[in-house]
Parts: C-alpha cells; structure tokens; sequence
C-alpha cells in the first residue's frame, strides 16, 4: 500500500479506523523530510497491513498545530487509535523498522493499564 495524504477531514477517522497508524508530518522546502520520503514510502509497500499516511504541514497548519509539531518531519504511530509513539527527525531505514516492529508488538491495553495505575 502506498502512502496516503490525511488532512483535517480525514485524520481522525484514520488513526480510530484502522489497526496501526503511521503518519509522517512533512513540508516540501524540508531537507531531511525530502530524505525520509523514500524510506517512508518503502516501508510503506513492506508492511501493506499498516496505514502509511503523510500530513503536509504548510497545507494542513491547523492539524500540525493541534499534533504539536514544532519540528519536521515528526513521525507518530497510533495503535488502536492511541498515540504510542512520536518522534521528530528522519529515521534511517532500520530505525523505522525497529519502531514498525515495536509498535507491533506493543499492547496497548497493558500499556494503558500501566499509565492510569500510575497515575
């Protein structure tokens, strides 16, 4: 599956619909967003189970601003409709593939537990 744009319409819908949720926040003058793009894209035909999606942040400025996107590109995974993780900086490859696997193997549910018990 390749990559797919989300904007305002569409993103919560997105992350809450669907299992595992990758959303990179880019802009096209960004250097290192340039660079992750083909690792992102990659990625995103290996694991055809997971929604690989991109955010414009000059496009959509009002979801950049309620993400809290204060550097690009910021990629976030959303497991189950919960922010598991989140991150500014362009991953290489096998660092993607490191939280790809992590967030796979994540459960959320006990991780949620672990939060409100601690709280």
């Amino acid at each position: 599956m390749a990559t797919i744009d989300l904007g305002a319409e569409n993103f919560e819908s997105t992350v809450i619909e669907n299992d595992i949720v990758f959303v990179d926040f880019w802009a096209s003058w960004c250097g290192p967003c340039r660079m992750f793009a083909p690792v992102y894209e990659k990625a995103s035909t290996e694991h055809q189970d997971i929604v690989f999606a991109k955010v414009d942040t000059e496009a959509e400025q009002a979801l950049a601003a309620a993400a809290s996107i204060t550097s690009i590109p910021t990629l976030m995974a959303f497991k189950r409709g919960t922010l598991v993780f989140s991150q500014p900086g362009a991953l290489p490859a096998a660092a993607l593939e490191q939280v790809i696997t992590a967030v796979r193997e994540l459960d959320v549910d006990a991780a949620l537990a672990e939060q409100e018990a601690s709280a």
